[in-house]
C-alpha cells in the first residue's frame, strides 16, 4: 500500500500548480482522500479532502475559490490544482488516505491511516 504525491516546483505569485497523488496497492476511490501541508516551523494542517462516498468535497477557508481537488477513478489518482497561489501557500504538500467511515473531522491527521512521501511547493517571485 503507497501513495506517491509529485507535481511541486517553484511558482511565481499568481501562478498556478498540479499535485498528484496515485496509489498502489489499494484504490483511492475506496478512501477518503486529504491534502495537507507543512511549513517550516508550523504545524502539518489539512487543506482539502475528497470523500469516497459521494466524491464531496472540502477546503480550509485559506484556500477556498483557489484549490480544487478532483479525483480520477481510471488513473487511481487524486489531484489538488492550485491557482492564484501566494507565498503563504509555500509548504511540504501530502496526500493521505483513510476510512471513510471515520467520524472526525477531514482534517485529522490521526485519522489518516496512510500517507505519501511529500512534495515541495514554493510561491516566490
Amino acid at each position: 500500500v503507497q501513495l506517491q504525491a509529485s507535481g511541486g516546483g517553484l511558482v511565481q505569485p499568481g501562478g498556478s500548480l498540479r499535485l498528484s497523488c496515485v496509489a498502489s496497492g489499494f484504490t483511492l476511490d475506496a478512501y477518503d482522500i486529504g491534502w495537507f501541508r507543512q511549513a517550516p516551523g508550523k504545524k502539518r494542517e489539512g487543506v482539502s479532502c475528497i470523500t469516497s462516498i459521494g466524491g464531496n468535497t472540502y477546503y480550509t477557508d485559506s484556500v477556498k475559490g483557489r484549490f480544487t481537488i478532483s479525483r480520477d477513478d481510471a488513473k487511481n489518482a487524486v489531484y489538488l490544482e492550485m491557482n492564484s497561489v501566494k507565498p503563504e501557500d509555500t509548504a511540504v504538500y501530502y496526500c493521505a488516505a483513510r476510512n471513510p467511515y471515520s467520524s472526525d473531522s477531514y482534517y485529522e491527521r490521526s485519522s489518516y491511516d496512510y500517507w505519501g512521501q511529500g512534495t515541495q511547493v514554493t510561491v516566490s517571485s
